[in-house]
């Protein structure tokens, strides 16, 4: 899964990168409000945290342009403004939550997790499908209560799989989510790690639809 985190104060948006990566999230980052508008048009994330009081362009006027232009990404505004009319003013702007400063990183995570889940239609904290259960909490996968070990990898490709089960994606779907911008990207490798995965699940719960790409389907 991969997320773009658009904060000014630099201090901040590297512990928000660090806590993200750890997750593990893609994670690519913006200083400002023009860079932050430019990759929200033409990068595909799958949520953003959103400052609000951002440099050349504020963050409101950033969202309210991925809106207009049918971008349609989960967006978690992080502000020091905290009043109820400020708050209201986000989420009528496209917001889907809102976290003000100072806050707890563990809040912050649990918020995103929540995003992503409803964003691909998942209610619960743990996802299922068959025999593997992937717990978004802990980033911890089990195989009929069996924990498996899974490299960062590995992860964001079964998670992306496992939020979008039963849907058909594509090689090149599967690079725009699992790598971060300025990673090395080869759809080529995504071949090696759904065969990794597929060893270390043992199950037969990923299927290669030839010619398009792989689906997530109980067995």
């Amino acid at each position: 899964m991969r997320l773009l985190v658009v904060e000014d104060d630099p201090q901040l948006r590297e512990q928000l990168r660090a806590a993200l990566e750890a997750a593990p999230y893609a994670v690519d980052t913006a200083p400002d409000g023009e860079e932050a508008a430019f990759m929200g048009e033409t990068e595909p994330y799958d949520a953003v945290v959103l400052d609000l009081g951002l440099p050349k362009r504020d963050g409101l006027s950033v969202l309210r342009g991925w809106r207009a232009a049918g971008r349609s990404m989960p967006v978690l505004i992080l502000t020091a403004r905290g009043t109820w009319q400020e708050k209201v003013e986000g989420m009528d702007a496209g917001a889907d939550d809102y976290l003000a400063k100072p806050f707890r990183m563990e809040e912050l995570l649990a918020r995103v997790r929540a995003l992503i889940r409803r964003a691909g239609g998942q209610a619960a904290a743990e996802i299922t499908c068959g025999p593997v259960a992937l717990d978004t909490r802990a980033g911890r996968v089990t195989v009929a209560g069996q924990p498996v070990t899974l490299t960062a990898h590995e992860l964001r490709v079964l998670s992306y799989l496992m939020h979008h089960q039963g849907r058909v994606i594509s090689r090149t779907e599967l690079t725009e989510h699992v790598y971060a911008q300025d990673f090395d990207r080869d759809s080529n490798t995504i071949e090696v790690f759904i065969g990794r995965l597929r060893r270390k699940l043992g199950v037969d719960v990923i299927h290669t639809e030839r010619g398009l790409g792989y689906r997530l389907a109980a067995p």
